[in-house]
């Protein structure tokens, strides 16, 4: 669910994209360099994987029933310079599951879990979609070991939370009713009709069917995350890289960097032109 990234809200579907953003389990790409933790809250085995070296660690943080693999080209750009962590959160990707609930806050603990893990001191965490509210929850967790939060086309997109519980359940129905055909809708409404083809194919070659016990859970602990409690806390240390697909859209706060031309899967699609977001971001933080 396009979890932060939502469109107008006529579209419901598209606005769960920020949430969303689904994709499915892809073999590790470097299993060489694969470890697994026990998350610390409930026992699940969490797959993480290192690469590069330095004293600033960026921890990619993956969008709702995705996993690490969509981070493969930020991976590649960014372990030249820093030390980079992936993961798969519990119940995606190579990850296990204890879990029957799944909060943004047991999420956020299956990141603080490998942070921990590999003994990052200098923390820089990057969640897309679904990742973006998971990597606050983290950071919450981690204190001043985090040096900032990037959230990829997930805050400040225009998206409201529904207010009422009842709110909440319409916009998920579909989902309940037939999560497989909802989700793959969903997706394909979050590329532009310019975008790659095959980029936009092989997200879609990611949907799997078999997640919605887990995707409807995540989906109700994402629309009942307190966003605007959690945001006030970190003004200044929140940067933010957007979509916009038209071209056209303004940024609706000054942390927000807009790319244009594209859809919900920024880092995918335009990997360049994100890259060299994220890095500008990252020169701020780590010159603080």
């Amino acid at each position: 669910m396009k979890a932060l990234r939502i469109y107008p809200a006529a579209l419901f579907v598209l606005s769960l994209l920020v949430v969303l953003s689904g994709c499915t389990q892809m073999a590790a790409k470097d299993s060489a360099q694969t470890h697994v933790v026990a998350s610390a809250a409930d026992g699940s085995a969490i797959r993480y994987g290192v690469r590069g070296q330095g004293d600033v660690t960026l921890v990619f943080v993956h969008c709702w029933t995705c996993n690490h693999t969509f981070w493969d080209k930020q991976v590649e750009y960014f372990s030249g310079k820093y030390r980079v962590v992936w993961l798969d959160l519990a119940g995606h990707g190579e990850s296990g599951s204890h879990r029957e609930r799944y909060t943004m806050q047991a999420f956020g603990q299956d990141v603080a879990s490998v942070v921990d893990a590999v003994g990052a001191q200098r923390v820089i965490l990057v969640g897309h979609s679904m990742g973006g509210p998971v990597s606050v929850e983290a950071a919450q967790l981690l204190g001043e070991r985090v040096m900032g939060v990037v959230g990829v086309d997930t805050f400040y997109t225009g998206f409201e939370y529904p207010k009422t519980e009842a709110e909440i359940a319409a916009m998920i129905k579909p989902f309940e009713d037939d999560f497989a055909t909802t989700t793959k809708y969903m997706i394909d409404s979050m590329f532009t009709p310019a975008a790659d083809p095959s980029a936009k194919e092989w997200v879609l070659t990611q949907l799997d069917g078999s997640k919605k016990a887990m995707g409807i859970s995540a989906m109700y602990g994402l629309l009942r995350w307190n966003a605007a409690g959690r945001l006030e806390q970190y003004q200044g240390r929140l940067h933010n890289i957007n979509a916009a697909p038209t071209g056209k859209e303004q940024p609706l706060h000054p942390s927000v960097v807009l790319i244009p031309g594209v859809g919900h899967f920024v880092p995918q699609v335009k990997p360049d032109e994100f890259n060299a977001a994220l890095q500008g971001i990252v020169d701020e933080f780590v010159s603080r």
